[in-house]
Parts: structure tokens; sequence; C-alpha cells
């Protein structure tokens, strides 16, 4: 039994993951989350789409290279959300509303200053990091000043996403949602304003881009606190044991997004040795994935949220249902994704490609791996509750497994057995491996033992 909790944080019912309907709260909850995943993609979209067609072939390879740069800044920023997803959720879970007021200010100062950090540095060093990817050398002046305004801009990346992952702990997914779609309307309406309206060029998508980011960021402030959504406070210097709390959670949960964009492009180099048409298949493929994927992404999210909540009050049988609904859930979306896939398959990838070569190899990849989806959903949905209890560490090794010991190696392996047939084989069989690393490790694994704060924290 949990214990009556003093100092409430004054915050709406549906908020609070540690009663009412499980499922309910999961199908409330993570409906925002699929939808502001579909609306952060379509952005990207959007922004190729116009620098495809206003700026050509030149600008768009500029700035699909300083968008990879951009990512893995991005990459580690959300492993810092991560982290405080999970220890703002435990807070709010135990309702010690000045443990929460006190960690908030300790994010947002780390947050600020590697921002304003990053963004010195970056505008700086713009120029090394581009020769450092190996850019064409015709790409390497519009690829330069696009990164150096984004970095500019990087606050309100920053600030934007830190602001939505804090709603999202306190159990509100609506709220972020608005600020994703306010991000993605500017971009898209002033993309072509900025560069074919304004003659900007290049430089004209990066600035629509802070322009939309920067807007995005300071609507959520003044939203959030007028309707005090939050107990965000004029930042004060953190304590050096909340910064080592922030730092040893944040710091694995960045690695793992470096562990998984490593072994992205790992894989990759598996599948250019089969030539042009199976790499242009592969592309389009992926592209749909990510696509596909929001599902198992939103839930992933959502029950680490509910989890987290839980996890604070120490209520355990509470979290175990938190999974198996989550499990269930997933199984029964991506099962239908999966069949919608397989029948489905080629007309998706013709929307990326029309070489014959292309559309029958991204056709054979989606259909096999198309029935292992529900398997990956597995891993975001345990992960999500085992990164919930502040073992990330943990999660970072499950991670290696699943991309370093299982991905790469089986997908090398299956090409040289079955052909370009051997990448999706490798694929599929690497998530219902890792799947089980996941369940082993949520069913054996110390992750319940892991203690974040003190009794007074």
């Amino acid at each position: 039994m949990v214990g009556k909790r003093k100092g409430k944080i004054p915050m709406k019912k549906q908020h609070d993951f540690t009663d009412g309907n499980i499922f309910k709260h999961l199908l409330i909850f993570s409906g925002p989350l699929m939808l502001t995943n579909l609306l952060q993609t379509s952005y990207q979209f959007a922004d190729s789409l116009w620098v495809g067609n206003l700026l050509g072939a030149n600008a768009l390879g500029a700035v699909a290279i300083a968008s990879t740069i951009i990512f893995t800044i991005l990459s580690f920023v959300l492993g810092l959300n991560n982290a405080a997803l999970t220890i703002l959720s435990q807070q709010k879970g135990k309702e010690n509303e000045s443990g929460l007021k006190r960690y908030l200010n300790a994010f947002v100062v780390i947050l600020t200053i590697l921002a304003l950090s990053l963004s010195v540095l970056g505008f700086v060093l713009a120029e090394q990091l581009l020769h450092l990817l190996g850019t064409p050398e015709n790409m390497l002046g519009e690829a330069e000043t696009y990164l150096q305004i984004n970095f500019l801009g990087i606050l309100f990346l920053f600030g934007y996403n830190f602001i939505s992952t804090v709603l999202r702990a306190l159990g509100d997914s609506r709220t972020p949602l608005r600020f994703v779609m306010i991000a993605v309307l500017l971009n898209i309406l002033l993309n072509p304003l900025f560069i074919a309206g304004l003659n900007l060029g290049i430089n004209g998508a990066a600035f629509a881009t802070i322009v939309a980011q920067g807007t995005a960021f300071l609507y959520g402030i003044i939203h959030v606190l007028s309707k005090k959504l939050a107990p965000f406070s004029f930042p004060v210097p953190p304590s050096k044991r909340e910064v080592g709390l922030i730092l040893n959670l944040g710091i694995p949960a960045g690695l793992q997004m470096a562990v998984i964009s490593a072994g992205s492009a790992a894989i990759m180099s598996v599948v250019t040795i089969f030539g042009s048409g199976v790499v242009a298949g592969f592309g389009a493929a992926q592209r749909l994935d990510k696509i596909l994927m929001l599902p198992a992404h939103a839930l992933g999210t959502a029950v680490n949220s509910m989890a987290g909540q839980n996890i604070g009050v120490r209520d355990w049988l509470r979290v175990g249902r938190i999974a198996k609904y989550g499990v269930l859930y997933n199984f029964l979306i991506m099962v239908l994704v999966g069949l919608t896939v397989v029948l489905f398959a080629e007309h998706g990838i013709r929307l990326f490609i029309e070489d014959a070569e292309a559309v029958a190899f991204g056709t054979k990849y989606l259909q096999i791996v198309a029935l292992c989806y529900p398997f990956l959903g597995i891993n975001f949905i345990l992960n999500g509750i085992v990164r919930a209890s502040g073992a990330m560490y943990q999660v970072l090794v499950l991670n290696i497994i699943s991309f370093w010991v299982l991905r790469f190696p089986l997908t090398y392996i299956f090409s040289s057995w079955f052909c370009d047939t051997g990448i999706p084989l490798g694929m599929g069989s690497s998530f219902l491996l890792s799947s089980f690393a996941a369940i082993m490790y949520y069913r054996f694994g110390k992750w319940r033992e892991k203690r974040l704060f003190s009794r007074e924290n």
C-alpha cells in the first residue's frame, strides 16, 4: 500500500498516473505524443521539400550534411530530456513540490549554459565540423552559413523541447502538441517567404527554422507561466547533488542516442556493398520506417512518464501493469501497421522513388521487416519502463546489445549468406532477439533497486 503523501502539487487529476484506469491513461496520453512525433517528422520533410524545389540539389545536399551535425547535438539534448522525464516524473509521483522546483531549476541552468556554450563553439567551428564529414567544396559555403545560423538559434531548439518534456513528465501531452504545431506551421509558411520572397537562399531556410522554433519557445514560456502548468522560478545556481544526478542520468542517456546513430551508420556500410539501387531502396524504406515506428516511440515515452510517477511512490504492482498494457497496446497497433505495410509496401516506396531495382528491394525490405515491428516495439516499451527508474546505464547496455551485438553483425552475416535479402532478414531477427534481451532484463534485472532520491528529496 502507498501511504498518503504530503505537499501535493496542484496539477490536474487527469495528469496523475498514480491512480485511475491505466489503459485509459495510456490511450489518452499517447495519442497526442503520436501526433507530435508525426508533426516533427513532417517538419524535416517540409524543410527538404522547399530547399530541394526552390534551390536545387546542391543546396539540399548542404542542408542534409549540416543537419547531420544538428541531429547529433539534438540527440544529446534528447538524452538530457530523457533524464528530465525520469527525474521530474518521479518527483511528480511523490508529489514533492519543493523537489520538483529544485530539479526544474537545475535543468534550466544546465541546459541554458550548455546551449549558449554550444552556440558559440558551433558558430566558430562550423567549417571544421563540415570538413570532418568530408563536405564537398561546392557545398561547403552554403552548408557553413546554414549551420552557423542554426547554432545561433540552438537555445530555442533546447528550450521548446525541454518545456515539452517537463509537461510530459507532469502528465500533459496535449500542450506540447500545440508548441510543435506552431513551429511546424510557421516553418512551412516562412520557408518559401525567406528563401524566395526575401531572396535569402539557403540562409532563409535556416532563419525560418530558428524563427519558428523561437516563436514556439517564447509561446511555450508565456503559456506555461501564465497557466501555471509547471512550477518554474527565477534560475539560481543548483546544488552539486542536483547537478550530479542530472549528469549521471543525462550522459548515458545521451550516449544511447550516439550508439543508435553509429549503429545505423554501420548498417549503411553493409547496404552500400550491393550498389546504388539497393541503397536508394533502403533509403526510401528507412524514411517510411521512421513514420511507421512513431506509435511505438510514442508509447515508449508514455510509459516512461507513467511508470516514473509510480516509481516515485514505489508502487511496483502498478508499474508492472503499465508495462503489461504498454506491451499489449504496442502489439495491437504494430501488428496492424505491419499487416498494412505488407499489403501496401510497394506503393509506399514509389512515393519516394521509381527506379525498378530500388522499388523491388525497398518493397522486399519493408515486407520482411514489418513482420517484426511488434518485437521492436517491445524494446521501446520495456526500455521506457526501465529508464523511468533511472537505470540509464543499463538501457545504454541494452542498446549496445541491440545494435552492435545483434543488429549490425546479423545484418552483415545474413547479407553474406542471402545477398541483399539478408539485410531485412538480419534486421528483423535482431528485433526479435533484442526484444528477448529487453524482456529478460525487465524480468530479472535489478532496475527496481535503483533509488534516485533520499527520503527527504
